[in-house]
């Protein structure tokens, strides 16, 4: 896969999952999960040089 594309994919993963975390309750297991999800998805983002500051809205 192109890595235009996979960074594409990233970052739609990252606005749905960031989705998901706001429509769920922070003390429930199925939320930390998904958190140690967001934390990857931004550090590979972050990394590939995507700037998150206009689509980090959880921003934990």
């Amino acid at each position: 896969m192109p890595e235009k594309e996979m960074l594409k994919l990233s970052v739609e993963e990252f606005d749905r999952l960031q989705d998901y975390m706001q429509s769920c309750d922070k003390d429930t297991e199925t939320y930390k999960k998904m958190k140690r999800r967001y934390k990857a998805l931004k550090v590979i983002l972050t990394a590939s040089g995507i700037n998150l500051t206009e689509i980090d809205y959880i921003k934990e």
